[in-house]
């Protein structure tokens, strides 16, 4: 039966019985290679002593860990280590084939995409926790490609894990899968203390989890959602709610719409979690509280300013007025494009919100150029992923979805989210 509830958390007693493992000591490094109830997820700093040993070294990396708690912040000035969230899932309205035959406006058709809705009764033995601390221990963290955005998360990744007491080896297979999956074996032949991933593709995500816990190493997701099933192999996610982000902003442009017009949309990289959920998630959206929105095109031009532009300026002369409003995967370089474009046809009614938020997203947003974009923080992103790795040294009760907080900044409160973390 689907597991109805993300609140589930592995039990640290349990994982108490089985043998610690060792860190590698090495240093530092960085490689070439809608909602429903939110729950916050429970403060490391109010858990209890795990029972079973773990020395002062156990003692000492919780002091650790509740330092860094309270003191690392992100550049905007936001604890980068805060609590996660959780919420209840909803039933899913058929099987997954049967959801896959539905119209891509219909919300119904994404609920596998959007939540994290596994078979609990198939999850692989996970490795125990050796409930000893987290100071000392080694990581590697695999990211899916190079991006000012991947940057900014890998410093604050490395930033939370000096402050904690852990080392780390990053690897980058620059958007490629068949370099991450090599990336995967490396990690597995180096046996590191745990291994954290951010999938190239979310359909992908399930054979890679599967090799690392089959191996005995600790499996972390963060970032990008995986497949459901690939849950059966990662001890937890951490990362934000793309979906219910960009569901919010669906919501807020479509009051600004007052409920009529057209979109189109410019996606993320097809086949990632963040290309469903920034396409399909506002679209679906607004197909469901907006009935005289219209959906008008949506494309995959990349990450370039200038490709985008091009994009936008073919929409403006095939849609003309029709088209009211644009939604962005990404609030930097594909911002940049969009209203380049709006700016040249002289279209400034042409309302534009993207995922986000970066420096030029700001700016646009600070110039009236762009009206809004989501909050997602690449620190905090990081921040929760080397928390949850740490409470699992630790011996703590880790939920198995973690997600980091949101907003929607506009001209109104974009000086709340300044400096720019990126």
């Amino acid at each position: 039966m689907m597991k109805k509830y993300l609140a589930v958390l592995l039990s640290g007693a349990m994982l108490l019985g089985a043998v610690s493992m060792t860190g590698c000591g090495s240093s530092s490094s960085s490689g070439s290679g809608d909602a429903a109830k939110e729950e916050t997820a429970s403060d490391s700093g109010d858990s209890e002593e795990a029972s079973g040993g773990g020395g002062d070294n156990l003692a000492e990396s919780k002091d650790m860990l509740t330092s860094a708690i309270d003191s690392v912040m992100t550049t905007d000035n936001h604890k980068m280590m805060d609590a996660g969230s959780t919420f209840d899932v909803p039933e899913a309205e058929g099987t997954a084939e049967e959801l896959d035959k539905l119209d891509d406006s219909d919300s119904a058709k994404w609920h596998f995409y959007e939540y994290l809705d596994w078979d609990e009764a198939e999850d692989a033995e996970f490795p125990a926790s050796p409930a000893d601390g987290q100071n000392g221990k080694h990581v590697i963290l695999i990211v899916h490609g190079a991006h000012a955005w991947t940057t900014c998360y890998q410093e604050a990744f490395e930033q939370a894990c000096d402050a904690v007491g852990m080392t780390v080896d990053v690897y980058d297979p620059n958007w490629d899968q068949s370099t991450q999956d090599g990336y995967v074996d490396q990690a597995i032949n180096e046996a590191p203390d745990a291994i954290v991933v951010i999938p190239v593709s979310a359909d992908h995500a399930a054979q890679q989890f599967k090799k690392i816990t089959s191996a005995g190493i600790p499996a972390f997701c963060s970032n990008t959602l995986p497949e459901a099933d690939a849950m059966n192999f990662i001890l937890a996610y951490t990362g934000p709610n793309d979906w219910y982000q960009m569901r919010n902003l669906a919501d807020n442009l479509g009051e600004q719409l007052g409920g009529e017009g057209g979109v189109c949309y410019i996606t993320h990289n097809v086949g990632t979690s963040p290309y469903y959920a920034r396409t399909f998630g506002p679209m679906s959206e607004l197909a469901d509280k907006y009935p005289n929105i219209k959906s008008l095109d949506y494309q995959s031009p990349g990450f370039e300013a200038a490709a985008v532009k091009q994009v936008v300026s073919d929409w403006i002369t095939k849609y003309g007025d029709d088209l009211n409003a644009i939604v962005l995967a990404d609030d930097s370089d594909q911002a940049i494009g969009a209203t380049e474009a709006c700016e040249a046809a002289g279209r400034d009614d042409i309302i534009i919100v993207a995922a986000g938020i970066s420096k030029q997203g700001a700016e646009l947003i600070q110039g009236g150029k762009m009206y809004g974009a989501s909050y997602q923080s690449c620190q905090a992103d990081a921040g929760l992923a080397v928390r949850t790795v740490s409470e699992y040294f630790n011996g703590e009760d880790i939920a198995r979805v973690s997600y980091i907080g949101t907003d929607i900044i506009t001209k109104d409160n974009v000086e709340d989210f300044l400096p720019c973390q990126w």
